[in-house]
């Protein structure tokens, strides 16, 4: 199998890459074994790995593209993303990485399905951001796409792209709705979610936290070990579990602040809950802290699954993926 992953060296990209090569040479469970893993972003890193490539680049670069594509893909993860805070400070940048260059890759993907008549499976790292603001009491498979966010509307035109070039049989795609993924590092890469991650390393490590949203607000949640999970899964679903829905919410646990914070204290003791306060940010209550109850039925139906209850979700986020 020839794997080619985007936005290789972010945080989804990173453990992603780790899980592929943690197989060694045995075969992946519906994949087979790696015969080649390409890397795409603009740096990297730590020494070279046996078996990786890795482009330094844009995807928005043809001669990158014309290189990851030297040899038929059976396997694309889009991960490459300008996310959400960031793409609201730099409307410019987002449109070009969002969409620009993903029309590039895809059209990379055309040219190989036109050429040799294998198209890729590619699988889209899409949001929950498409959604938007305010959420209806319950969110499920039929909730209205409103995004009020530029990275949301980037998303789910992709989403929509992904949709077309599989209609033309260019690629076999499918599109996984991501909920906030924890713990990621403390870099800041312009997400306006990084709170949510910061609560989990903070609280484990012993150290005081001042949480900038209420006790009450409620969010989904999914450790990355999860998203891994599900990444795979989407890119070894069989044709018949694609041939009517190629889009999914996934599952994620909801909870309020308090409510995690009560599981962090589970795992790494009482002491948690009196070294944090809770503060009152209006605009990340109104992204990050009002999400209601959430019912996914088509992704469930498929295989795919949440963390299963949150202190199993509180191990994970802080644990290396392997």
């Amino acid at each position: 199998m020839n794997l080619l992953i985007t936005g290789a060296n972010g945080f989804v990209g990173k453990a992603l890459t780790s899980r592929l090569l943690s197989s060694g040479t045995a075969p992946l469970a519906g994949l087979g074994s790696i015969g080649r893993l390409t890397l795409i972003d603009l740096g990297f890193e730590g020494p070279e790995v046996p078996r990786v490539r890795r482009l330094h680049g844009s995807i928005g670069d043809p001669a990158v593209l014309a290189r990851a594509f030297d040899t038929p893909v059976d396997v694309l993860f889009h991960l490459a993303s300008i996310p959400g805070g960031m793409a609201e400070q730099h409307p410019e940048l987002a449109r070009q990485v969002n969409l620009d260059a993903t029309m590039n890759l895809l059209e990379a993907a055309r040219a190989q399905a036109i050429a040799s008549s294998k198209p890729a499976t590619v699988v889209f790292a899409s949001s929950i951001a498409v959604l938007g603001a305010p959420l209806p009491a319950l969110v499920d498979d039929a909730t209205p796409l409103r995004p009020k966010l530029t990275y949301g509307a980037h998303k789910l035109i992709g989403e929509i792209l992904m949709e077309d070039f599989n209609r033309r049989g260019w690629i076999n795609a499918r599109s996984i709705r991501l909920s906030g993924v924890v713990a990621r590092p403390p870099q800041r890469t312009g997400q306006m979610s990084a709170f949510l991650s910061d609560i989990f390393r903070e609280l484990g490590a012993g150290r005081p936290y001042a949480c900038p949203v209420s006790a009450d607000s409620t969010t989904w949640l999914m450790s990355i070990h999860c998203v891994v999970d599900n990444l795979l899964r989407a890119a070894t679903l069989s044709p018949d579990a694609c041939r009517e829905i190629r889009v999914w919410t996934l599952p994620a646990l909801r909870a309020s602040m308090s409510q995690l914070v009560a599981a962090i204290a589970e795992v790494h003791g009482a002491d948690v809950l009196r070294r944090v306060s809770y503060g009152s940010n209006p605009a990340l209550e109104a992204n990050f802290g009002r999400y209601p109850q959430l019912a996914t039925p088509a992704a469930e139906a498929v295989g795919f699954a949440h963390d299963g209850d949150l202190a199993t979700l509180v191990r994970r986020a802080l644990l290396p993926i392997e």
